[in-house]
């Protein structure tokens, strides 16, 4: 019996490590094969004749005496300046992120100890909001940002974003905070801290992680957005992915696809290296459930 269940149980770990195995190659596949074309001449990684010609580098080493080259980046990030939306996405993640966070902390944490009955119809009505989608909120902004010519500039894609995004992050840090015990709160007030102290010292550090987990999605939803900030940005404000977008548009037209090949790894790079990062505390973030004291 006990080399039966052995057996199974092997059976079974085996299987596990393949499947996982297999969805990792199909999942990561995309990025790898984009990453190493991105070092490649067109007609390598475009080669009709011969695709090996995408592993080998043939053109490439023929063109640059070399199987690998930096031009498709230095293309995109020095000829097309694509550093310029890769600065305005990430000042426009940092506001939305800080922002989100800090009302969502703050209005999540309120709601979790309130005792009214609106308290509920809030976060119904935050939920609904959340619900709609984006670009039919984003058509309210544009008479009043047409009329005081504030359209195309990083604030007011900002505000739309961070007004699209706090439903979800008040639903998320709202729940993180019910799981945390109100006899913290009570035992510090005990203490001689008051409300706020209480918050600040005592809630939050017990419920970083969620916090991390919350501002990094707030993060992703910011750095992602594709209709919101083509509406509301001007071409010389555009953020890193209508910047793809409209360079992916051209790129036949003026003989740049590795240029949009190198931009599109600039874009998802940083992903993968803060999902490593964060993930602990993602982890965390995700799978707490309850606090002991």
């Amino acid at each position: 019996m006990a080399s039966k269940a052995q057996q199974a149980s092997l059976r079974l770990r085996i299987a596990t490590y393949v499947f996982v195995g297999i969805w990792l190659i199909l999942a990561a596949f995309p990025f790898l094969w984009t990453l190493w074309g991105s070092f490649k001449v067109e007609l390598d990684f475009f080669s009709i004749a011969d695709w090996t010609n995408a592993l080998t580098g043939k053109n490439t080493e023929e063109t640059y005496g070399r199987p690998f080259t930096g031009a498709g980046y230095h293309g995109a990030w020095v000829q097309e300046e694509f550093w310029r939306a890769v600065l305005n996405t990430f000042i426009v993640c940092f506001f939305v992120v800080c922002t989100s966070l800090t009302i969502g902390t703050l209005g999540g944490y309120a709601l979790s100890r309130s005792g009214f009955r609106y308290t509920f119809w809030l976060l119904i009505a935050a939920l609904m909001f959340r619900a709609l989608p984006p670009i039919t909120l984003v058509a309210g902004y544009l008479l009043p940002f047409f009329e005081w010519n504030l359209w195309g500039i990083l604030p007011t894609t900002i505000i739309v974003l961070v007004a699209i995004n706090q439903p979800f992050t008040l639903w998320m840090l709202h729940s993180f905070f019910q799981n945390i015990p109100k006899e913290l709160d009570e035992s510090a007030k005990v203490d001689g801290c008051t409300q706020f102290q209480a918050f600040r010292h005592v809630i939050v550090p017990v419920m970083w992680p969620g916090v991390i987990t919350t501002g990094l999605f707030s993060f992703l939803l910011a750095y992602n957005d594709f209709a919101v900030t083509t509406m509301l940005l001007s071409e010389s404000n555009r953020t890193m992915v209508p910047e793809i977008a409209a360079f992916l548009g051209t790129t036949y037209t003026e003989g740049n696809v590795m240029f949009a090949v190198a931009a599109v790894v600039s874009a998802t790079a940083p992903l993968f290296i803060l999902v490593m990062f964060f993930q602990r505390q993602i982890v965390s973030g995700l799978t707490a459930g309850a606090v002991k004291g």
